[in-house]
C-alpha cells in the first residue's frame, strides 16, 4: 500500500462515526499500515547540496515512525474519541508534511540534473 493510499483511508476511518464499537481498532489498523507504508519509503542518497535536507527529512520520517507507534500502540486504552481523532488528525497532517517535503526534495534533485529554470 502506498503512503497516499494509506492516509486516504484513515482520513475516511477519521470522517466515519466515533461511536462504533470497532473505531478504535479500525484507527489502530489504519495507523498501521501508515506506519508501514512510511516505513517503507527509503531513498536513496542524495548528493552534494541535498544531503543535508535529506538527513533532516530521514531524522523526521523516524520521529513520525515513532509518534505512529506511540500513538497505535494505546489507542485501544483511551476512552476519550474526539480527543484521540484530534491527535491522530495532528499526527496525519504531520505525516502529509514530511510526505510534500520528499516530493520537493525529489523536485530539486530531478531540476537540478537538467539545469533547473535559470
Amino acid at each position: 500500500m502506498t503512503l497516499e493510499s494509506a492516509i486516504s483511508e484513515l482520513r475516511s476511518t477519521l470522517g466515519g462515526t466515533r461511536s462504533a464499537s470497532n473505531w478504535r481498532l479500525m484507527t489502530r489498523k489504519q495507523l498501521a499500515a501508515v506506519r508501514e507504508a512510511l516505513s517503507d519509503e527509503r531513498f536513496s542518497s542524495w548528493d552534494g547540496w541535498l544531503a543535508a535536507r535529506s538527513g533532516a527529512s530521514d531524522r523526521e520520517r523516524q520521529q513520525l515512525l515513532g509518534r505512529l507507534t506511540a500513538l497505535g500502540g494505546g489507542l485501544l486504552d483511551r476512552l476519550d474519541t474526539d480527543r484521540v481523532a484530534a491527535e491522530v488528525r495532528r499526527l496525519l497532517n504531520d505525516v502529509e508534511h514530511y510526505r510534500q517535503k520528499m516530493h520537493d526534495l525529489v523536485y530539486d534533485s530531478v531540476s537540478m540534473e537538467i539545469g533547473g529554470s535559470e
